[in-house]
C-alpha cells in the first residue's frame, strides 16, 4: 500500500510530464491510500484549471482508494509532525496518515524530498 500525495494525483489526472511515471503506483486503486485532504487539494484544482468534469473523473477514481478521514487523533499527530519536519498543514496530514499505516508517499512535491519513506518523482526541469 502506499500514500500518493496530491502533486501526483494532480499530475496523473492533468497530463503531467510525470504522468507516466505515477501510471504503475495509480493502475491498483485498492493499495492506495488517500487522506481526506488530498481530495479537497486535487478536486480544488482540477476544477479551477481543467473544469468540473475533470474535477469529477478525478474524485470518482479517487473515492475507489481506502480513504482516510481526518480524525481527531490524526490532527494532532499531524501538528506534531508539522513542528517536527516543518511541513505545511496539509504535508503533514499525509505525511501522518502514511506513517499512521506504515507505508511510503508517493509525491513530486520538494517538501517531501528528504524525508523517510517518501519516494519522490523530480520534475523535470524546464
Amino acid at each position: 500500500m502506499i500514500v500518493i500525495d496530491s502533486s501526483g494525483w494532480i499530475e496523473y489526472f492533468a497530463a503531467g510530464p510525470l504522468a507516466p511515471a505515477y501510471r504503475p503506483y495509480i493502475h491498483n486503486l485498492s493499495q492506495i491510500i488517500t487522506p481526506t485532504i488530498c481530495i479537497y487539494e486535487v478536486y480544488k484544482r482540477l476544477k479551477r484549471e481543467l473544469g468540473e468534469d475533470a474535477a469529477d473523473i478525478a474524485l470518482a477514481k479517487m473515492l475507489q482508494t481506502n480513504v482516510v478521514p481526518l480524525t481527531d487523533y490524526l490532527a494532532m499527530h499531524a501538528a506534531n509532525t508539522s513542528l517536527t519536519t516543518k511541513l505545511a498543514m496539509a504535508d503533514a496530514i499525509i505525511y501522518t496518515i502514511a506513517q499512521e499505516y506504515g507505508v511510503k508517499v508517493v509525491t513530486s512535491d520538494p517538501d517531501f524530498q528528504h524525508l523517510p519513506d517518501v519516494l519522490y518523482l523530480p520534475k523535470p526541469n524546464p
